[in-house]
Formats: structure tokens, sequence, C-alpha cells
């Protein structure tokens, strides 16, 4: 098997996961409404998630914990990867951005540093950025 093939299959795990934390972030008051049925469709497509993939994530008996990373760095990392997935049609709307709030909470930060985060990220998000850069700037 080339080392291609393993990467890939490592990135398309971590697809999945960020899926899963999304699907499970949507479902989290116990109902996924057409709206976040719809960002889930965008989130798939832009992840590669097979439609047998997304039918098993989205199993009610599935439930797909958000792991929170015990790094602040790591932490950002994840942010900024959705960022990334959130801006790459630079179409982002309100219910995306409720959705990475809810997930930056699910990461450890608090309501009010969540809500933060994502107002600068948006700032800074209008360009590409390196991470080095967004992370220099998230920590100013």
């Amino acid at each position: 098997m080339p080392i291609l093939d393993l990467y890939e299959h490592g990135e398309q795990r971590k697809n999945l996961a960020h899926f899963a934390t999304l699907a499970s972030l949507a479902a989290v008051d116990g109902v996924i409404s057409e709206k976040e049925k719809e960002i889930l469709d965008k989130f798939a497509f832009r992840l590669n998630i097979t439609d047998a993939e997304y039918k098993e994530v989205m199993k009610k008996e599935n439930k797909y914990p958000i792991e929170t990373p015990h790094s602040g760095e790591k932490r950002l990392k994840r942010l900024f990867d959705f960022f990334g997935m959130a801006f790459a049609d630079n179409n982002v709307d309100e219910e995306q951005m409720s959705l990475i709030v809810k997930y930056a909470v699910g990461l450890g930060y608090s309501p009010e540093k969540a809500v933060e985060i994502v107002k600068k990220s948006i700032a800074i998000f209008t360009g590409k950025i390196a991470f080095e850069d967004y992370q220099y700037l998230m920590d100013k």
C-alpha cells in the first residue's frame, strides 16, 4: 500500500471525526432542524463523507463525544481547521457560526471566549493565513 493511501485514510478519519462532532452538536437538543441538516449536508460534501458514513453518524444510538485536546494549541488548531472548512465556499451563515461557537465551547472554551474567538476568526478568515499567524492573532 502506498504511503499516500495511508495519509488519505488518516485524513478521512479526521474528516469523519469532525463531521461526527458537528452532527453531535446539531443533535445536542435532541432534534436536528432542517437548517441544521442543510449545514451538515454542506460539511459532509466538503469533508468527502460517504453516504454510508453519513448514515452511520446520524444513527440515534451513535454518540460521538468531542475529544477535547489538553493543549491550547491543539484546540486552536481544531478551530482553525473548522474555519478553513467553513470558509471553503466563502459563504458562512449565522447557523454555521452558531455551530462553530458550540464546537468551541465543547472544546473547552467558555461561552464568552468562544464568541470572541468566532468574531476574531471571521475577521481573520476573509483571507487565507497560515496557522502560526492565526495562533498569534488569537493570542492577542
